[in-house]
């Protein structure tokens, strides 16, 4: 856990937020939290390099100001690395996951390289951690036990000057990150030791020898905590206290743990409407629904361009679609803040960006039409004018040639991604944006956010960790795999609602034919509604849709949808017609007065003049060398089955040798494991 600096310097108007100067308030989670100042004149006096927990003053939990103090460092612990919609996996967030997935190309990770094979103990993930040693550092387990330690002490004498009100938030707030903590180790590896209580490491305790265990072992206690914390937390919070955890979010979260467990990856009676695990999970979906509204959350607004300003709107105040909310800093202060690394990876180079996200054609090619049909060419879709009568989402996710972007600095700012050739064979690209596609990814952008180096470097971008849109998902789908078909295209439809989709043939989802087609079409949905967002690879992994084979119960055929897995992710040039005369860009003058804006009332018409546009002057080339390639040779996606749920490392198992390490895996002396971590 590291090092807690107790910092007189700050006004704490509640252990979440920090005020320095006149800087925006710093939030984070959810809802998610933060509150945590480096500055070098704090004094390094509360929770002092922790050697051993078992060695703090425990006085510190008769006392609520230090209890918060601690409180807010667990969620430090858990979210400070979160920056980006596109890492996961709490406490870690890398982005390894989402270069997995259809969303992002041009990246080969060792998850989806061809050339390699990861099956030996040495290349098992890293999550579980490792020693806890003298001093342990921000690993799942040192995160679980500072969360085992703060539910023993605070019901210990020591607590009893707390009042019951304070008391029963601090522990719902540690139940839930301990939930949390195990969820995320249940995806990551499957079944894992339970530790409730607060262990000493030592080499010869053997009650510390805590084999790992099942599934629906983990699965239980993990509900068990967010059940524990629903009971102990407040509906809502009073507005200081905004970005803590709820009894909604709690109910939410319970919701999620279960749709996973009933899912074909830990459910091999997935295809069974009557298997309890689905109704348990659609109990619970509907119970997070009722007291989320109750408590004012539901979808924010009533049209595309709300749904485009949820994540910039409300700022550091409530926001009803909100369930966790990781909320960061706009301020630059030299230590002690949080900022957002979204805004700054996504804008173009002519913006000071990092340089986009190219879409891949996949991508482009994913969202509905505007009646909410696919895109199919019998229903006039044409891939090369893809911009063309797409779902309103479509035009808030990304930004392509010809669109409106605004920034601060820039509030009518056009975005163009094009290229020529000129003279000798040379290349060159409009405003020097260099990607590798006619578009790219804009959604969660701020579009009063300044577009300066320094202010892109510190943007309070926040991210929606779970928000309400995600949770009607999970109902629908449950609905589906229950074969209630009915009430499936019900709540997917109000999704598409919310953005401006016409109500007819159920907002373009017509009538699934089976349960199979109705589960396809929330997969559909989501990949849609939470593009970009970090969901996708969680969704590919519970229903196993990389590939087809025995151990997947061949979903992607029963869902009919195509495996991932031999495919690859495609980029695309738009290039001007003919060779130019130099490196002079020649469209100049072609694209003058063409603004693409879903806002404005004549965007039909833009929309007809940026085709006018295209017609006269674009080619549509592919790239000079695969979006998907590892050295400049193209390469299909390739996700083993045992990466579904990643092996133990070696380290892991020769400090812990009495552990089983998953089947499709190698234990530390090379041979095949044993443990089903899928049951």
């Amino acid at each position: 856990m590291g090092t807690w600096y107790k910092c007189h310097i700050l006004t704490f108007k509640t252990l979440t937020f920090i005020k320095i100067k006149d800087m925006k308030k710093i939030k984070i989670a959810g809802i998610l939290l933060i509150a945590i100042s480096l500055a070098t004149s704090c004094k390094k006096q509360f929770l002092e390099d922790i050697k051993s927990i078992d060695k703090y003053d425990t006085t510190m939990f008769g006392n609520e100001v230090l209890t918060k103090w601690y409180i807010d460092r667990m969620y430090y612990d858990y979210f400070s690395a979160y920056k980006s919609p596109l890492l996961s996996v709490v406490g870690l967030y890398n982005q390894n996951r989402s270069n997995a997935t259809e969303e992002i190309g041009g990246t080969v990770t060792d998850y989806t390289n061809p050339q390699k094979t990861l099956v030996d103990a040495v290349n098992g993930d890293a999550y579980f951690g490792t020693a806890l040693g003298a001093n342990p550092s921000n690993i799942s387990y040192t995160r679980i036990r500072n969360c085992n330690y703060l539910l023993e002490k605070v019901d210990q004498p020591v607590g009893s000057t707390l009042t019951s009100g304070f008391k029963n938030q601090a522990k719902g707030q540690a139940f839930f990150l301990r939930g949390l903590q195990y969820f995320d180790l249940l995806r990551v590896h499957g079944g894992v030791p339970i530790v409730l209580k607060v262990q000493n490491a030592s080499a010869t305790d053997s009650s510390i020898k805590i084999p790992r265990a099942s599934v629906t072992e983990v699965v239980n206690q993990i509900v068990a905590d967010f059940d524990s914390a629903a009971a102990l937390l407040p509906a809502t919070w009073a507005s200081t206290d905004y970005g803590r955890f709820t009894k909604g979010a709690a109910l939410a979260m319970k919701s999620r743990v279960l749709l996973t467990y009933a899912s074909p990856l830990f459910n091999t009676d997935w295809d069974n409407t009557g298997n309890a695990r689905w109704q348990k999970a659609l109990d619970a979906g509907l119970a997070a629904e009722t007291a989320l509204t109750a408590a004012g959350n539901g979808l924010y607004g009533t049209t595309a361009k709300n749904w485009a300003e949820m994540w910039s709107v409300n700022d550091n105040a409530f926001n009803k679609e909100a369930i966790m909310v990781r909320m960061l800093s706009n301020s630059n202060a030299a230590s002690g803040i949080e900022n957002s690394g979204w805004e700054r990876t996504i804008r173009v180079s002519i913006q000071t960006g990092a340089g986009g996200i190219s879409a891949p054609k996949e991508m482009i090619d994913l969202f509905p039409l505007a009646n909410g049909t696919r895109p199919t060419i019998a229903n006039g879709y044409d891939s090369a004018r893809f911009f063309l009568n797409r779902d309103p989402r479509f035009y808030r996710t990304f930004a392509f040639s010809g669109m409106k972007w605004p920034t601060k600095e820039a509030t009518a700012d056009v975005v163009w991604l094009y290229r020529w050739i000129y003279t000798g064979n040379k290349i060159a690209y409009s405003d020097n944006n260099q990607v590798i596609s006619p578009a790219v990814v804009r959604k969660m952008t701020n579009p009063t956010g300044s577009s300066t180096i320094t202010g892109l470097a510190f943007s309070g971008t926040d991210i929606f960790e779970y928000r309400y849109a995600e949770l009607l998902l999970n109902i629908a789908e449950c609905y589906a795999a229950k074969g209630d078909i009915a009430n499936a295209v019900t709540y997917l439809g109000k999704i598409r609602a919310r953005v401006g989709i016409p109500a007819a043939n159920s907002y373009g989802i017509g009538t699934p034919a089976d349960k199979y087609a109705a589960i396809e079409a929330c997969l559909y949905e989501r990949r849609v509604e939470l593009a970009y967002e970090g969901k996708r690879f969680w969704d590919l992994q519970r229903w196993m849709l990389y590939a087809d084979d025995a151990s997947s119960g061949n979903t992607c055929t029963k869902l009919g949808v195509t495996p991932l897995n031999g495919t690859a992710r495609n980029g695309r040039y738009w290039q001007f017609k003919t060779t130019a005369a130099s490196a002079t860009d020649p469209l100049t003058a072609a694209r003058t007065g063409i603004s693409v804006d879903p806002d404005a009332s004549d965007f039909a018409t833009q929309l007809n003049n940026l085709k006018t546009f295209f017609d006269n002057n674009i080619v549509v080339r592919g790239t000079d060398k695969p979006m998907d390639n590892i050295s400049g040779t193209a390469v299909n996606i390739n996700f083993r089955p045992n990466y579904y749920l990643f092996g133990l490392t070696s380290t892991v198992l020769s400090l812990n040798p009495w552990l089983l390490q998953n089947n499709g895996w190698n234990d530390y002396s090379g041979a095949a494991g044993t443990f089903n971590a899928r049951q």
